[in-house]
């Protein structure tokens, strides 16, 4: 289970939710925590597009040369893309974002839109976003890939949030946090992070 402390602070989306288990997951309303989660539909391949946002330094070939390189090319865009996407939203606590969607399922969708609603609930908005560092750390099936992990130690030292009054909600600062995620291949030749678990500050 995962608790609501995050990376920016404990009152913060629950995005950055601490994680107590590999892959745990929370969504938050309030002052409230529950975990979900929901399997994807496997299938082919496909290249996400971008969004703007988050900043990032991809420890992925350029020049991919095997399924497995692809694969780990293709996750990695989607992870990022992700994280853009949300970092995107937090602007205006906007949960309905259909760039979400794009870029998450299951348990990370949940998370994602679960956190911004409580956001849009509670009167915050964030600005700013997250830096990214992501590398693979495996790929599976390696023949035709289907699902991809990702490591990332992300920083979240200039995403900060604050009240609609511009006010900031606290002056706890942000910082880096180990960041573990599966992305897994759709039906639709979409690849899209399913779930992902924040460690504590300082964790990398």
């Amino acid at each position: 289970m995962a608790t609501r402390s995050d990376l920016r602070a404990r009152c913060r989306p629950a995005w950055w939710a601490t994680a107590g288990v590999l892959l745990a997951v929370a969504v938050m309303v309030g002052a409230c925590s529950s975990d979900h989660g929901s399997e994807p539909e496997p299938a082919v391949s496909s290249t996400p597009s971008m969004t703007r946002g988050a900043s990032v330094s991809p420890s992925v070939s350029s020049s991919p040369t095997s399924p497995a390189d692809l694969a780990g090319r293709r996750a990695v865009a989607a992870y990022v893309g992700l994280w853009q996407a949300m970092a995107q939203a937090s602007h205006t606590s906007n949960w309905r974002s259909p760039e979400l969607v794009r870029y998450a399922s299951g348990s990370a969708l949940q998370v994602a839109s679960g956190s911004l609603y409580a956001d849009h609930y509670n009167g915050l908005v964030s600005r700013g976003a997250p830096v990214l560092h992501p590398k693979v750390t495996s790929v599976s099936p390696a023949a035709a890939p289907t699902m991809v992990m990702v490591f990332d130690c992300a920083d979240s030292t200039n995403w900060l949030q604050y009240h609609t009054n511009g006010t900031l909600v606290d002056d706890e600062p942000g910082g880096r946090r180990a960041v573990t995620s599966e992305v897994r291949l759709h039906q639709d030749g979409s690849w899209k992070v399913t779930r992902f678990a924040v460690e504590a500050l300082g964790s990398c």
